[in-house]
């Protein structure tokens, strides 16, 4: 892996991180824009808590050593969350701005796995 590569994959996983707990943090507050949002979408309100939890231990498991499939987990259920985020604000027509964290956070996921180190990879069998 070469010196670009890696900052590649750190700058994309610091970035991922952070927004994945900001975010989760304000799901778990609850801040009244977040509650509203959710609601706007028509996600209930408990689903906000489950998802808020889910980020946090998806940022844990992407940073804990010795952990591939984890980690391989961690990166699918971010990639969920973002698309699926992408698509809500879509089917209730928001615009770019409610749309583009969604999009941000797809993209950092994908870049922060794809340039993820070998010894952070499943091993094929």
């Amino acid at each position: 892996m070469s010196k670009t590569q890696k900052i590649i994959y750190w700058i994309a996983t610091v970035w991922l991180a952070f927004g994945m707990t900001s975010s989760a943090i304000l799901q778990l507050l609850p801040m009244k824009e977040q509650v509203e949002m959710f609601e706007h979408l028509g996600y209930p309100f408990y689903l906000m808590h489950i998802i808020a939890i889910w980020k946090l231990l998806g940022v844990l498991a992407i940073f804990l050593p010795k952990t591939p499939v984890l980690k391989e987990w961690a990166y699918a259920g971010f990639f969920f969350v973002a698309t699926g985020a992408i698509v809500s604000h879509i089917a209730v027509h928001d615009g770019f701005g409610d749309i583009f964290p969604g999009i941000f956070l797809a993209v950092l996921t994908v870049v922060s796995w794809y340039f993820r180190p070998e010894c952070k990879k499943v091993k094929a069998q």
